[in-house]
C-alpha cells in the first residue's frame, strides 16, 4: 500500500477513535441511509423502461401472450386488469413479431368478416344471423373507438317481415357501453351514439334505441329519447330553475337573503299520437265541375186528373185558380243540378310524446325581511315569473313572501370558523415552538460537538513532561552539563594552531536535547512520536 494511504488511514483510525458513542451512532446511520439512497438509485436508473406490447387483449390472449414471453424469457407487466401487456422498451417489436408469427392475439372473427366463412350450403336462417352478428360487430368496434369509450357491445333486434302492414314491429337495438375509469359519456356523446346505431339499421328509429353503461346507468331509454325518464327530467328542470330564479334574486337583494323551491309536475308516462287536418281554399280552383240542368213544359189533358187514392183509385182534385192537376191547367218543370271537387289539404300527424311533459309547476320564494326595505315586491314577483316561466293557464303556482330568516346557523358557522381559526392559531404557535426547540437542541448538540473538537486540539496541544529515565528529566536541569573534549595530539605543523573557543550554552543544551530524544526513541518510539508532534504543532503560525 502506498504511503500516503497508509498515513490516510491511520488518521481515519485515529479519528474514529476518537468519537463518542453517540457519535459513531449517527456516523453508522447516516453511513446506511448512504448506501441505501445509493442502491435505490442504481436501482432506478438501471431499471428499464416498458412500453405497452398489447392493449385490449382477452383473457385468453392474455394468457397466450404471457406464455409466449415466458419462453423468450423477457420480463413483462400486466395493467388495466390484465387487458394490457407491457415489456422493456427495446423488446416491443421483436416480441410482435414474435407474437405475430405464433399467430397472437387469436382474437375471434368480428364484424363482416363472420361473412367470409359461410358457405353455399348455409341456410337462410343462418346468413340472417350471420348478417345481423356482423353489424352487431362492425357497430360495437366502431363505438368503441369513440373517446371515453372503452368497450361496446351491440345486440339487434329485427322483427321478422310481414305481408300484413298493421302487425309489422319496429326494429330496437340495446347498446352496452364500457367507459374509461373516472370518465362519463356526455350527452352529445350518447346521441352520436344512438344516431350511428340507428342510421346502420333499416328501419331503425333512434328512439328505439337504449345505450347503458357499465354501472348500470340508463343513458338512452327506448321511447324516452337521451333525456333519460321522468324522474332524471323532472331533477334537471328544478336545478335549471332553481338557478334562473336565484341568479336574479341574488342581483337584486343580494346573496344569501333570498332562497328558492321549484317542484315540478312531469308527466312520467309516454303516449302515441295520430291526428289528421283537413283544409281548403277559397281561391283555389276546382279540381272537377259538372252542371245539369232540366226544364219541362206541358198542357194539361181533358181527362179527369187527381191524386191517387185508396186502393189506388183516383181522386179528383177539387177546382180552384193555380192548380197543378186540375184539368184544362198547364205544367213547367225546371231543375238544376252543379258538382264541384274542391281540392281539400290533408295532413297526418303521428307524434311520440316521451316521458317528461312538464304539467305543472310550484315555484316558492322566500326574501329576507332585512333586505326587503325599498322593493318592489309586484316587480319582484313578474321578474321572478318570469325567470321560472310561470303559465298560470297550465296551473302554475307561485308563492312570494317577506319574512325574517333566522341567524342561527349563520352564528353558529361563525362561532365554528373562530374556533377553527383559534385552533389553527394554536397549531400553528405550538409549530414554531416545537420548531424552535428542535433549533435549540441542534444548536446546542452543534455547539458541544464545537467544544469537543477545541477541547481535543487544545488536549493536543498541552505537552506533558516526559520520563526518559531516572537519570533525565527535563524539567529538573538547571546549569549545563560540560562536555569534555577528547584528547588530542599535536600536529607536526610549522606553527601552532590557535585552540577553538568552547561551544556556546545553547549548542550543548540542543545536544543534549537531541541526546535524550534519540535515547527516548530507542526505549519508547510512541511516546517519541508524539512529543514531536507536539512540538510541531506549537511551531505552527497562528
Amino acid at each position: 500500500m502506498p504511503p500516503f494511504a497508509t498515513a490516510a488511514f491511520r488518521r481515519f483510525s485515529a479519528t474514529v477513535r476518537g468519537f463518542t458513542l453517540g457519535q459513531r451512532t449517527v456516523a453508522i446511520i447516516g453511513l446506511a441511509v448512504l448506501a441505501l439512497g445509493s442502491a435505490a438509485l442504481v436501482s432506478w436508473l438501471t431499471k428499464p423502461s416498458y412500453a405497452p406490447l398489447f392493449t385490449g387483449l382477452q383473457s385468453s390472449d392474455a394468457s397466450a401472450v404471457v406464455q409466449q414471453l415466458g419462453k423468450d424469457n423477457v420480463p413483462y407487466q400486466l395493467a388495466d386488469g390484465g387487458a394490457t401487456v407491457l415489456v422493456p422498451q427495446d423488446k416491443v417489436y421483436d416480441e410482435r413479431l414474435r407474437a405475430a408469427s405464433a399467430g397472437l392475439p387469436a382474437a375471434p372473427a368480428t364484424g363482416y368478416s363472420l361473412l367470409d366463412k359461410m358457405g353455399v350450403t348455409s341456410s337462410e336462417f343462418q346468413q340472417n344471423v350471420t348478417y345481423k352478428r356482423a353489424i352487431e360487430g362492425e357497430l360495437g368496434t366502431t363505438i368503441s373507438h369513440l373517446d371515453g369509450v372503452r368497450a361496446a357491445t351491440v345486440q339487434l333486434a329485427i322483427p321478422e317481415k310481414t305481408v300484413f302492414t298493421s302487425q309489422q314491429q319496429d326494429p330496437t337495438a340495446s347498446v352496452f357501453v364500457q367507459t374509461q375509469p373516472g370518465m362519463a359519456l356526455a350527452s352529445d356523446k350518447v346521441d352520436a351514439i344512438v344516431h350511428l346505431t340507428s342510421a346502420a339499421v333499416q328501419g331503425l328509429k333512434p328512439a328505439n334505441v337504449s345505450v347503458v353503461d357499465s354501472q348500470g346507468n340508463v343513458l338512452s331509454a327506448v321511447g324516452a329519447g337521451t333525456s333519460g325518464n321522468g324522474a332524471k327530467q323532472a331533477a334537471d328542470y328544478q336545478v335549471r330553475t332553481q338557478a334562473a330564479v336565484q341568479a336574479v334574486l341574488d342581483r337584486v337583494v343580494g346573496p344569501g337573503n333570498a332562497t328558492v323551491a321549484v317542484i315540478p309536475d312531469v308527466n312520467q308516462e309516454s303516449a302515441q299520437q295520430k291526428s289528421e287536418t283537413f283544409s281548403s281554399s277559397k281561391d283555389t280552383a276546382p279540381l272537377s265541375q259538372s252542371s245539369k240542368s232540366e226544364k219541362y213544359t206541358g198542357t194539361g189533358g181533358s181527362g179527369a186528373s187527381g191524386v191517387l187514392g185508396p186502393d189506388n183509385i183516383a181522386v179528383p182534385s177539387g177546382g180552384g185558380s193555380g192548380g197543378v192537376g186540375g184539368a184544362g191547367q198547364n205544367g213547367t218543370y225546371d231543375s238544376t243540378t252543379d258538382t264541384r271537387d274542391n281540392a281539400v289539404n290533408k295532413v297526418t300527424e303521428d307524434r311520440t310524446v316521451p316521458a317528461g311533459a312538464l304539467k305543472r309547476q310550484s315555484v316558492s320564494v322566500a326574501i329576507n325581511q332585512a333586505a326587503a326595505n325599498g322593493l318592489n315586491i309586484q316587480n319582484l314577483n313578474a321578474l321572478v315569473s318570469a325567470a321560472a316561466g310561470i303559465d298560470t293557464a297550465r296551473g302554475d303556482v307561485l308563492s312570494m313572501q317577506v319574512v325574517p330568516f333566522s341567524t342561527a346557523a349563520a352564528d353558529q358557522a361563525k362561532a365554528q370558523l373562530a374556533q377553527a381559526q383559534a385552533d389553527d392559531a394554536a397549531k400553528a404557535q405550538a409549530a414554531m415552538w416545537t420548531n424552535i426547540m428542535w433549533a435549540a437542541i441542534a444548536l446546542l448538540a452543534i455547539l458541544a460537538a464545537a467544544a469537543i473538537a477545541w477541547l481535543r486540539a487544545r488536549r493536543g496541544a498541552i505537552r506533558e513532561p516526559l520520563d526518559v529515565g531516572a537519570s533525565i528529566v527535563f524539567d529538573e536541569i538547571e546549569e549545563p552539563i560540560a562536555i569534555e573534549a577528547p584528547a588530542t595530539a599535536a600536529l607536526p605543523v610549522a606553527e601552532q594552531l590557535p585552540a577553538l573557543p568552547d561551544p556556546a550554552v545553547e549548542v550543548l543544551d540542543a545536544e543534549r536535547r537531541r541526546a535524550q530524544i534519540d535515547r527516548l526513541g530507542a526505549t519508547d518510539p510512541q511516546k517519541t512520536a508524539e512529543y514531536l508532534r507536539g512540538l510541531m504543532d506549537e511551531r505552527q503560525p497562528v
